[in-house]
């Protein structure tokens, strides 16, 4: 069982996305994408919310929400680690789902800034070899 560090995890001050909303999303890609295994344990409420400069609650609330969802299950004593059945076997499909609400609130901006999809597309490319 591997302990993953808040380090994983980024918040943006300026998105409109609620920050509670931005962690579920962010540990549902990490499962998705394989970063985070069934067993692994998450930080716990405390340790996230100083390293995030976060409320307690919001990080909790976070929590509870995968609980509810079945992506995180509660160890007695432990704190919370990724569900046995989460994530698991998630199709190239299903995983790039995830990236839709990301996406969908990059075209809003590029159309705010009159950028043309050639444009929009191009640095989107760029950006993702960079990162590689």
């Amino acid at each position: 069982m591997t302990t993953h560090s808040a380090h994983l995890f980024s918040i943006s001050t300026g998105s409109p996305e609620p920050i509670y909303r931005q962690l579920v999303e962010q540990v549902k890609r990490l499962v998705a994408a394989g970063q985070m295994a069934p067993g692994d344990g998450m930080p716990s409420v405390r340790e996230l919310a100083q390293a995030l400069a976060l409320n307690p609650m919001t990080v909790s609330k976070a929590y509870s929400l995968l609980e509810m969802e079945g992506v995180l299950a509660r160890r007695r004593g432990l704190g919370m680690e990724v569900a046995a059945r989460a994530g698991g076997g998630k199709s190239a499909l299903e995983r790039a789902e995830l990236l839709r609400p990301t996406l969908e609130r990059a075209a809003v901006e590029a159309r705010q800034l009159e950028l043309d999809p050639d444009t929009v597309v191009s640095l989107f490319i760029h950006i993702l070899k960079e990162q590689a």
